[in-house]
């Protein structure tokens, strides 16, 4: 999970997706009753602006690919399609060519390419029930590579990949069809497979909205190589609005764990504070479900980066680690019969926080409180202290820059704390005396703050006015005060007065500053990294290494009326 701010409307969503990822049964709601309601997880790896062309595969662990795609509880279901190649590619259904420097496929432009792959090919129109029949007809192709096309449940034989229309049409009339076809060029859903670095397709496969290109390494245990990253499990690719391919890996929930908390904690901390982990990162992913999930546009339940949970496959994992997974198996934590959204972040600065004031939502497991056991390690957490510093013109400008119409900023304070310490409110005034006030995660968004809890001070500069409440006189000729004797004068352009027991003296001669707090300097400074909701890392890190606590200690300690639960 993400150790900056999560957007208010992914914990909404995630609130939602409580009751979609399990079931109860019908005389019996607790928590015993729960039942996970898929097999599989599926975790988006390239998606939307990062889509790619073409991807590629490598066996690892494994020998070779088997095709299908997803059923609803994500178990991959076979067309009957394989290869023994250990080497393959996804690509979309364009003008392809591999680009032997880099090692991937790309959009053919106009210059040349040793190897290119087109997106036009000639299908016969007769179709097959079965991969086999349609891979023998494919094989008695001799001057032109044919393959199966596997389409809406129906398999198809293509020959040819060609760069045109034309080009295929005059391929066509070469070869002795004795059946009808047609120059078929796909569809905005059609993914292509073919032998890594060459031209050979082994499968084209287009089921339009309704399946999906699932691609299982053959073997157990498998591992495979993609972009760098070694991953467990499964793929599947989809064409997204952009046309490239989205890239997910469909793997299980544990395999899922073991990758994950080798990226959002070390593999070398502490045994428990690793089990803990754990159990969040289960918990968390079976809490956002694709169907529900901030990426259920993409098809998927979490992506891969900080904005849900790291996972980089399987690079950093460790016997210690691993066993922290497999000594929690099936371990979720629950919370009156449902599974938790087991929110967490690097470091609270002392006090994790109430949900609703942070984001929105008040939820009965998410309560702030003081955190002792972080505090204890707070001098060797790095980047735990940061300070900024705003002169008022500098404050002006970032408020201006977000489109707040205020004028010269000459104060800055916070207005609110919560009840453990962190900030509530942060409220700006200008020169005319407007206020503008951030609350919540705003508040220490506005500043570009890594947490919630920090404080203000300001040295220096002056306004050069006189308030009364929230408004400043205008004019200084007609500034009075009350004294023993009536009402004085203490202000006009020319001279500043003060009263005394005597009446008024005066006490300048310059007038009253034309200043407007421009050069005032506030400084912030605060500790901690992460929006303070449910547990710190580096606290659990602290409780398990000096204080012999055990994950259950650090998880009810962060949760709040919270239990251990395992779902088989």
């Amino acid at each position: 999970m993400t150790k900056a701010s999560k957007k208010a409307i992914s914990f909404v969503l995630s609130l939602f997706s409580l009751f979609g990822v399990f079931a109860f049964s019908a005389e019996n709601s607790s928590a015993e009753a729960l039942t996970l309601s898929v097999d599989n997880y599926k975790i988006g790896l390239y998606y939307g602006s990062s889509a790619l062309p073409g991807a590629n595969l490598e066996n690892e662990v494994g020998s070779g690919y088997e095709f299908g795609y997803y059923d609803s509880r994500r178990n991959f279901v076979s067309i009957g399609a394989s290869t023994d190649e250990r080497k393959i590619s996804m690509i979309a259904d364009y003008n392809m060519y591999y680009n032997s420097s880099t090692g991937n496929y790309a959009i053919l432009g106009s210059g040349s390419a040793d190897v290119v792959v087109g997106c036009f090919h000639i299908q016969l129109e007769t179709a097959y029930s079965s991969y086999s029949e349609a891979r023998s007809k494919a094989d008695t192709f001799t001057s032109v590579n044919a393959f199966p096309k596997y389409e809406n449940g129906s398999f198809y034989v293509c020959a040819g990949a060609y760069t045109s229309r034309a080009e295929a049409e005059a391929a066509a009339e070469t070869l002795s069809l004795n059946q009808g076809y047609s120059i078929s060029s796909g569809t905005s859903n059609t993914v292509a497979v073919v032998i890594t670095g060459t031209d050979e397709i082994i499968l084209e496969f287009d089921c339009g909205t309704s399946k999906y290109l699932g691609v299982k390494p053959k073997g157990t245990n498998t591992q495979t190589w993609f972009k760098s990253n070694c991953y467990f499990g499964m793929f599947e690719y989809r064409r997204g609005s952009n046309g490239n391919l989205t890239v997910i890996n469909v793997v299980d929930i544990e395999s899922y764990v073991k990758c994950v908390i080798t990226y959002e904690m070390s593999a070398s901390w502490p045994l428990e504070a690793l089990k803990a982990q754990a159990i969040c990162a289960r918990s968390y992913l079976v809490t956002n479900l694709a169907s529900s999930s901030k990426h259920s546009s993409y098809g998927f339940d979490l992506c891969n980066t900080a904005d849900c949970q790291v996972y980089r496959g399987t690079a950093r994992c460790t016997s210690n680690s691993n066993r922290a997974v497999d000594e929690t198996k099936g371990m979720f934590l629950t919370y009156n019969g449902s599974i938790c959204t087991t929110y967490y972040c690097s470091s609270d600065g002392g006090a994790t926080e109430n949900t609703e004031n942070v984001w929105s939502a008040t939820i009965a497991y998410l309560k702030g409180k003081v955190d002792p056991y972080e505090t204890a390690i707070a001098d060797s957490i790095p980047g735990y202290y940061y300070t900024k510093t705003y002169t008022g013109a500098e404050l002006t400008e970032l408020l201006q820059s977000k489109n707040y119409p205020c004028s010269n900023i000459v104060n800055c304070e916070i207005t609110k704390l919560t009840d453990v310490g962190n900030v509530y409110t942060v409220t700006f005034t200008d020169d005319r005396g407007k206020t503008y006030s951030f609350s919540k995660s705003n508040a220490k968004a506005v500043f570009g703050l890594s947490s919630q809890r920090f404080t203000i001070t300001s040295e220096g500069g002056s306004d050069g006015k006189i308030y009364v409440d929230d408004s400043y006189i205008e004019s200084f000729d007609d500034a009075y005060a009350i004294g023993d004797g009536g009402s004085d004068k203490i202000a006009d352009s020319e001279n500043v007065y003060a009263i005394t027991d005597s009446g008024t003296e005066k006490i300048s001669e310059s007038g009253v500053s034309s200043g407007n707090g421009a050069d005032t300097v506030y400084t912030i400074s605060g500790s901690g990294n992460g929006h303070h909701i449910g547990m710190s890392q580096y606290g659990a890190y602290s409780m398990a290494k000096y204080y012999d606590k055990t994950y259950k200690d650090i998880l009810t300690f962060y949760f709040e009326g919270t239990e251990i639960t395992t779902i088989s």
